[in-house]
């Protein structure tokens, strides 16, 4: 059994933006497994799908971003699950629109999300994936730009990345996170 754990903010306000990445990638993992959403495991959405034989808990942290870390912590112990069965999924200012960045370890890159998780667990050593959404150019103001709706001529774009994202989240499963770094890491392997 996997945790999957896709991170951003809860309300329908956030619901299009960049930030909400991680939520639009286990939304799909979700919809292909015919999971259904339920609210009824502490301050997360949690629904589990099957994935060629292996579970998976897909969630989404009910908490703002910067608060993820509790219900990361309350979704791993509630399901007894360690570590190595984590696997969160966040967007990543750093690196160009479109691009996906697997890692079995590392900090928070600047990301709140990240930052609380790698806080309250008290480690850096879980799997995540990250989702480029840098524009090309500069980005005046960081926080406008990822809670601001994705624009319409970058939707398709958005839409390919999330699909793409839910593969390399089948593949760290099924195939481990090496391998799924070989595959999807932009530029190495």
């Amino acid at each position: 059994m996997k945790l999957v754990v896709g991170l951003g903010n809860p309300g329908e306000r956030y619901a299009h933006t960049p930030h909400n990445a991680g939520f639009a990638v286990v939304d799909r993992l979700a919809s292909v497994g015919g999971g259904r959403w339920r609210s009824d495991v502490g301050p997360a959405l949690v629904t589990t799908v099957g994935l060629s034989g292996t579970s998976l808990v897909l969630a989404k942290p009910q908490t703002y971003m910067n608060l993820s870390g509790g219900a990361v912590s309350l979704l791993l112990s509630g399901h007894r699950l360690s570590l190595d069965d984590l696997i969160v999924i966040c967007d990543d200012l750093a690196l160009s629109a479109g691009r996906i960045r697997i890692r079995a370890r590392g900090g928070d890159g600047g990301h709140n999300g990240l930052k609380s998780i790698i806080g309250v667990l008290g480690t850096r050593e879980f799997t995540r994936v990250r989702l480029g959404i840098a524009p090309q150019g500069l980005v005046p103001d960081a926080a406008e730009f990822v809670l601001s709706p994705v624009s319409p001529d970058c939707a398709a774009a958005f839409g390919q990345m999330i699909h793409k994202g839910a593969e390399a989240v089948a593949s760290v499963c099924l195939a481990g996170v090496d391998e799924a770094m070989n595959r999807f890491n932009p530029g190495e392997g």
